[in-house]
C-alpha cells in the first residue's frame, strides 16, 4: 500500500508558512486564499481538499495520511473516509480530550472540539458543510488525554468513548477488529522531547513508549489512514520536535 501525504499548514485559519518547510516531492501542498466569513467557514475551504484526496487515495487503493496544524482537519479525513465507504475505527492519540462543546470548554477554544464534533456533540457546522454523518462513539478509542476540563472529563467519562490513559495499555489488548484511522496530535508526547508545542501538557509518553505501541499497531492493524496535528514551527525545539514526529510516522510505516 503506497501512503499518500496532504500538507495543510494551518492552525485552524492561520497559515503557518514555515510547515510548508516539510513539504516532500511527492506530497499535495494544500493552500490556497481562504474566503471572507468566519473561522469555521474558512477552515471548511481548507478540509474539502482533505476530504477529497482521502476519498481518492482510498479508492486507488492507497493509504491517506494527513498532516496539518490543528485535529480539526480529521473532521476531513473522516469526511473522506466515509465518502470512500470505510468502516472503521478511530484511534485518538492526544495529551487533551478535543471533547469539548460550547456548553463546556472554559477557553472557547475551537481546535479543542473536534472528537466531540465527530461523534455528533455540539457545533456541527463543519461537519454537516463536507456532508458527515456522526461516528458513533463506541467506534473511538482515546489514548492519553491526560489534560482535561473539568465538563469535558465529565462528558468523556459520561459517553461510550473507550478511553485508555497510557498508550502503553494499547499493547495488551486488540480493542477492535476493525480497520483503524490513527489520529496523533504531536503534543501527546513529554514535552521533553517534543518541546514545541502551543499548549503543552507536563508528562506523557516518551517517544520510544509511542514508538513501540505504533510498531504493534502497524503489524496488528489495518491502518486505513493517518492523521498528524502538528507542533508548532515558529517555536524554540521545532527541530528536535519534527524529528520526534518523523520517527513515529516510520513507526507506521509511512
Amino acid at each position: 500500500m503506497n501512503n499518500k501525504f496532504i500538507l495543510t499548514p494551518y492552525f485552524l485559519d492561520q497559515h503557518l508558512p514555515k510547515l510548508q518547510n516539510i513539504t516532500e516531492p511527492d506530497w499535495v501542498l494544500n493552500t490556497q486564499p481562504l474566503p471572507a466569513g468566519d473561522q469555521q467557514l474558512r477552515m471548511t475551504a481548507l478540509h474539502e481538499p482533505i476530504a477529497k484526496h482521502v476519498a481518492e487515495s482510498l479508492r486507488a487503493g492507497n493509504r491517506p495520511v494527513s498532516i496539518a496544524g490543528d485535529c480539526c482537519a480529521t473532521i476531513a479525513v473522516a469526511a473522506g473516509l466515509q465518502r470512500a465507504a470505510i468502516d472503521y475505527a478511530l484511534f485518538w492519540f492526544d495529551a487533551h480530550g478535543d471533547f469539548n462543546t460550547w456548553e463546556t470548554t472554559p477557553s472557547d477554544f475551537l481546535g479543542g472540539m473536534p472528537l466531540a464534533m465527530l461523534v455528533g456533540r455540539g457545533d456541527q457546522k463543519m461537519t454537516r458543510a463536507l456532508g458527515l454523518q456522526s461516528l458513533r462513539e463506541d467506534r473511538v478509542l482515546l489514548t492519553d488525554a491526560r489534560d482535561l476540563d473539568p465538563e469535558e472529563k465529565i462528558a468523556l467519562r459520561e459517553s461510550k468513548v473507550t478511553h485508555v490513559p497510557n498508550v502503553s495499555g494499547l499493547l495488551d489488548d486488540p480493542i477492535t477488529d476493525l480497520p483503524i484511522y490513527i489520529h496523533f496530535d504531536v503534543d501527546i508526547l513529554d514535552p521533553l522531547e517534543a518541546p514545541a508545542m502551543s499548549y503543552p501538557a507536563p508528562g506523557g509518553p516518551s517517544v520510544s513508549e509511542l514508538e513501540q505501541v505504533f510498531h504493534f499497531l502497524g503489524r496488528a492493524k489495518e491502518i486505513v489512514a493517518v492523521s498528524v496535528s502538528t507542533w508548532n514551527p515558529d517555536l524554540e525545539g521545532s527541530v528536535q520536535t519534527q524529528k520526534a514526529s518523523r520517527r513515529l510516522l516510520d513507526a507506521l510505516g509511512l
